[in-house]
C-alpha cells in the first residue's frame, strides 16, 4: 500500500458557503475531512450538493464562513498567495487560451512560486519541468503548440503543470468534463498512477462515478444539506450509501456489477439460460426491450457463444446468430 496515512489535509469543524447581498448563505456546516500523504480521493454528490463551493474552500478560492482548513500544516487562509501555490496546485474545469505558448511553456508556469519577479528559471527548475512532462508521457511534445493540441493532452498538459509546482496537494475540478471515454479513464488512470507514484495527493470532484468507484482510494460522498459520508468505494457501495445518494425512479444501482441500469418498462417474461457472459448482454438487450427474465415463463432461451436458441409456447424451436435475430422473433411473441 503507497498511503501513508500522514495526513496532508485537515479540515474541521469547517463551514463552507457565500455571501449573498452581505447574508451569508450556509450550504454546508460542521466539516469534518483529511487527505492522506499519497492517496487519490474522488469528491462525488448528485448537482448543487456544493461539492464546486467545497473545492474552492479547501483551495482558498473562497472564505470559509468558520472552522479551520490545513495543508501540510499550514492554515490555508492564512498564507499569502505565493506561499499558498507552494503548498497546493489546482486544475481547473475551464478551457486554457494559449496562444502561441508551447507545451513545455505552459508547463513552466508551474514554477512561478519558486522563481524571482523576472520568473528566471534554472537547472534545477528545468529538469522539474522535463519529469512533469514524463510523467504524463508528453516528453516528446514539449515544443508543440499547445493549441494544436488534443483535448486529452491539453488535460495532461495542465496536469504536468500540477506537478511542475511540486506541493503536496493537487486539487482538479471535474478533470475529465470535456473529455471522450477513452480520454476519461486514461486521465483517471493517470491521476491514480501519480498519486500513488509521486506520492502527492490528489483530490478530484468529479460526475464520473462508475470511475470514481474504479480509481479512488476513497471517496466523500457529498449529499445536499447532509454530512459528507466518507470511505473507500467498496464500504459505500456495501453499507448503500452510493445507492442512497443517487437513487431515482429512473434508474437504479446494481451492487453486483457496480453500474447503473435504467429502468425500463417490463410486461413480457422469457427463461434464459446458457453461458454467463452470453446471458449476461443478452438480458441487457432483453430488459432493454421490455422483457424480464423468470424461472417460469412459456419463452425459452438459452444462450451460447456462438447462437440463441428459442423454444416458443408450441414448442418451436427456432436458432438465432444475433441478439438482433432474437429481438426480431420476440417482437411478434
Amino acid at each position: 500500500m503507497n498511503i501513508s496515512f500522514d495526513s496532508i489535509l485537515e479540515a474541521r469543524q469547517l463551514s463552507i458557503g457565500y455571501l449573498n447581498r452581505n447574508e451569508k448563505v450556509t450550504v454546508l456546516s460542521d466539516i469534518e475531512l483529511n487527505i492522506y500523504k499519497g492517496e487519490i480521493v474522488c469528491l462525488i454528490g448528485p448537482n448543487g450538493c456544493g461539492k464546486s463551493t467545497l473545492i474552492r474552500t479547501l483551495a482558498g478560492m473562497q472564505p470559509h464562513l468558520s472552522g479551520y482548513c490545513n495543508i501540510a500544516g499550514k492554515q490555508v487562509n492564512a498564507e499569502n498567495a505565493t506561499m499558498l501555490a507552494q503548498q497546493l496546485s489546482v486544475v481547473l474545469t475551464d478551457r486554457v487560451e494559449a496562444g502561441n505558448l508551447t507545451v513545455y511553456d505552459i508547463v513552466s508556469i508551474g514554477r512561478y512560486p519558486y522563481t524571482n519577479w523576472l520568473g528566471t528559471q534554472n537547472e534545477a527548475d528545468d529538469a522539474i519541468i522535463l519529469k512533469a512532462l514524463e510523467h504524463v508521457g508528453l516528453s516528446t511534445m514539449k515544443g508543440n503548440s499547445f493549441s494544436h493540441l488534443s483535448d486529452g493532452e491539453k488535460q495532461r498538459v495542465m496536469i504536468a503543470k500540477a506537478l511542475a509546482q511540486d506541493t503536496p496537494l493537487i486539487m482538479l475540478d471535474e478533470p475529465t468534463a470535456h473529455l471522450d471515454l477513452p480520454n476519461r479513464v486514461e486521465i483517471m488512470k493517470l491521476l491514480r498512477e501519480l498519486a500513488h507514484k509521486t506520492h502527492k495527493s490528489i483530490l478530484l470532484s468529479t460526475h464520473e462515478l462508475d470511475l470514481a468507484l474504479q480509481a479512488a482510494d476513497r471517496i466523500w460522498l457529498m449529499r445536499p444539506h447532509k454530512a459528507i459520508i466518507i470511505g473507500t468505494p467498496e464500504d459505500l457501495v456495501l453499507n448503500g450509501s452510493f445507492e442512497e445518494a443517487f437513487r431515482k425512479q429512473s434508474f437504479t444501482f446494481d451492487i453486483a456489477t457496480g453500474t447503473f441500469k435504467i429502468n425500463y418498462q417490463q410486461r413480457k417474461a422469457v427463461q434464459l439460460k446458457g453461458d454467463d457472459i452470453q446471458c449476461f448482454w443478452t438480458k441487457r438487450a432483453l430488459e432493454r426491450h421490455g422483457f424480464y427474465v423468470t424461472d417460469d415463463a412459456a419463452v425459452r432461451i438459452i444462450a451460447t457463444s456462438d447462437k440463441w436458441e428459442i423454444s416458443l409456447a408450441d414448442n418451436d424451436l427456432t436458432v438465432c446468430n444475433t441478439i438482433l435475430d432474437l429481438l426480431k422473433i420476440l417482437s411478434v411473441v
